[in-house]
Parts: structure tokens; C-alpha cells; sequence
């Protein structure tokens, strides 16, 4: 990481590919990272950790499955909003194009209990770093 302050607007200019989320900086054990999205995101949870969400550009909806025997609902972010998926919530995020921020344990996999095949869209990852500037 560096100690000069970060551009969210440089960090999102430096690369183009969707859901794949770049790292920006660490705080303690958490991963500050930002991503591109268009596009459906799989179903998932996550055991460990709730999952914190900040729209920084454009609408993200985030599909939520509360239990089995309850009707599925969704939350619907746009640019400013904060929105955090409790730990073990099965979720779908999706967007018609955003940039978004999130918070995660260093580590966490971005397709959480997901274990299946992913579209090409969708890249499996902890996160990568940015690109050298």
C-alpha cells in the first residue's frame, strides 16, 4: 500500500473489467476494495462476515433470500447509499453499471459459499491490487 492519499476516480480508471474488485488499502484486517459491476452476480453468503456495500456510481440492487420459508426481497442502492448483508444471508447483487466500495476481511472470496461455475463476467477472486501508478 502506499502512504499518499488514493483516488477512488483514479483507482476505478484503472482497469475496466466487471466483479472483479481491486484493493485500495487495508484498515486493520479488512480489505478496502472497488469494483465495476453490470450485469447479475451469483447467489451467495458469506459464513464469516457481513458484507458492507457503498454505491459510489450509478444502482445496485442487492437480492436477498432472509430464510426458506420467506419470499425473497431486494434492496436498491444508489450513488451514496450504505447497505451491509448480514454474515450468512444468501445474496445476489446486480446492476445495469455501477462502481461500488466495499469492506471485507483480507481474504474473503468474492463468491462467498458460491461453488459452482461462475459466468465469464464474474471473476472468483480475494481481490487483486491495483495496478502500479
Amino acid at each position: 500500500m502506499t502512504s499518499s492519499p488514493i483516488g477512488l476516480d483514479a483507482a476505478l480508471a484503472s482497469f475496466d473489467d466487471l466483479w472483479n474488485p481491486r484493493i485500495v488499502t487495508r484498515v486493520n484486517d479488512y480489505d478496502v476494495r472497488v469494483a465495476k459491476v453490470a450485469g447479475d452476480f451469483v447467489w451467495h453468503s458469506h459464513d464469516d462476515t457481513d458484507e458492507f456495500f457503498l454505491v459510489l456510481d450509478g444502482e445496485l440492487t442487492i437480492a436477498l433470500r432472509p430464510a426458506a420459508d420467506e419470499p425473497e426481497t431486494a434492496v436498491v442502492l444508489r450513488r451514496g447509499d450504505v447497505f451491509v448483508v448480514p454474515r450468512g444471508m444468501p445474496h445476489r447483487p446486480s446492476s445495469s453499471g455501477a462502481s461500488i466500495l466495499l469492506f471485507e476481511p483480507t481474504g474473503t472470496v468474492n463468491t462467498g459459499d458460491h461453488d459452482g461455475d461462475v459466468p465469464g463476467h464474474i471473476t472468483r477472486t480475494t481481490g487483486q491490487e491495483l495496478p502500479a501508478s
